[in-house]
């Protein structure tokens, strides 16, 4: 059985749905869909959410009917079958009635998971009408009936596995079932999601629950480019990627693939293949447990990086330094992506600044702590063998005009990270791609 993601973008018109719907059908291979939200829906419910928080009523409700209204003009191309049509409009009210619903009761977290559930909760079942109005045998998967994240917020895989696999096991009769991507339900029952970016999740999650024979991501660019199209000129499709290489990628800013959704299907060596829904016959970019060529492969960029130096003349020789350092950097939950040291100082990179003041508190009591926000991480990625001379020598070569706060190498085979300001970026990205590209 294969499993499909199709993201907002694939799904956002109605003739994109059409589209899907021939994708899916072309062969006779059993396939769980996943589906997103149509694009805007999950932008116009946070927006919602964020007047009902500040108990702006009026303005929730205006958004509330507008978004209404752009589902009633959907259904109108989406379907020709008046019958259906009305099912579909009745769905929808179904679904806003809710929303107005959120206008007379008290707003908090959990209310607005369930609001930002919405948008997924009514993509699938408009596209499971239509599956039904062109004679296509498909079943409806509710994914909050097996989707779960444990006391961590972390997606309990074997859980998922017993309660998908005993869904699946009483639908003898259809070979396409369709499912939601990104919300699920956490430890105490309640609706959750899997944050941004998580019907990639979903898909490698769902996926490896099932051993899957393919996960294949669709989306609306013709596969992992070598680096930001948005940024760069001259981009081009890797054909293929190992695990580790397309998780650096995501990790460091690629937005074709949310970050996260690697580990699962790496975890079950099942081969992942990212594919233009636009471009249906472009080959994309195939990840897998195959070990690809010795060369840099792709550059990814990730901003809003915060660098944080501490130094003291106690950390010569000191036992147990780093570990203190890092100590008040897991009290707040705040990951480090960087790190480099001398004798005497540790600098380390972050991407959440959220207790940035009570970090900088508590590193103080070891030394004198400087900070630079507003940084990038340049990441070049590629299978660098140990023995392989020159690497590091060529990326400084395409870089003589680039100031370089910080570099991570050896870390990783997969990953030379270069720290710069922001301001630096595109320059950085350009020249690059130039030099170690050709292009």
């Amino acid at each position: 059985m294969q499993v499909l993601k199709f993201g907002g973008t694939s799904v956002g018109k109605p003739e994109r749905m059409h589209q899907v719907a021939q994708l899916i059908t072309k062969d006779n291979e059993p396939k769980i869909v996943v589906l997103s939200a149509l694009s805007g829906t999950t932008n116009a419910l946070v927006a919602i959410g964020e007047s009902l928080a500040k108990s702006d009523k009026d303005e929730a409700k205006a958004k509330i009917e507008a978004l209404r209204a752009h589902y009633y003009t959907f259904i109108q191309d989406l379907l020709k079958k008046e019958e259906l049509r009305a099912e579909a409009k009745a769905i929808i009210d179904e679904h806003f009635e809710f929303l107005l619903i959120t206008l007379k009761i008290s707003f908090n977290e959990a209310l607005n998971r369930d609001i930002l559930a919405q948008g997924e909760l009514m993509s699938t079942k408009l596209f499971t009408l239509y599956l039904e109005e062109i004679g296509v045998d498909a079943k409806l998967l509710p994914a909050l009936e097996f989707m779960r994240t444990n006391e961590e917020h972390e997606p309990d895989l074997d859980l998922i596995s017993e309660k998908l696999t005993a869904l699946l096991e009483k639908e003898k009769g259809p070979s396409i079932f369709i499912t939601q991507g990104y919300i699920c339900k956490n430890f105490k029952g309640e609706i959750d999601n899997l944050q941004r970016g998580g019907s990639d999740y979903t898909a490698s999650l769902v996926g490896a629950a099932i051993q899957a024979t393919e996960i294949q991501i669709w989306t609306d660019i013709d596969g992992m480019h070598n680096n930001d199209p948005r940024v760069v000129d001259k981009t081009f499709p890797i054909a293929e990627l190992s695990f580790d290489e397309a998780a650096e990628l995501a990790y460091f800013g690629a937005k074709i693939l949310h970050p996260a959704s690697i580990w699962p299907a790496q975890k079950m060596g099942i081969t992942v293949r990212l594919l233009n829904t636009m471009e249906p016959e472009a080959k994309g970019t195939v990840i897998s447990t195959a070990t690809t060529s010795d060369d840099v492969k792709a550059l990814a960029a990730k901003d809003g990086i915060t660098a944080i130096k501490i130094k003291s003349t106690r950390m010569l020789l000191a036992y147990g330094f780093l570990r203190k350092i890092f100590e008040i950097f897991e009290k707040y939950r705040t990951p480090i992506d960087m790190i480099t040291t001398s004798e005497v100082a540790v600098s380390v990179t972050i991407d959440d600044a959220t207790y940035l003041t009570k970090i900088v508190a508590e590193l103080e009591k070891f030394g004198t702590v400087e900070v630079d926000r507003n940084q990038t991480i340049i990441c070049v990625v590629g299978n660098f063998v140990a023995e392989r001379k020159g690497v590091v020598n060529n990326i400084f070569e395409a870089l003589t005009s680039v100031p370089i706060r910080m570099i991570s190498y050896g870390g990783s085979r997969h990953n030379i990270s270069l720290l710069t300001d922001r301001s630096y970026k595109e320059e950085a990205l350009q020249k690059l791609n130039t030099h170690l590209f050709d292009l």
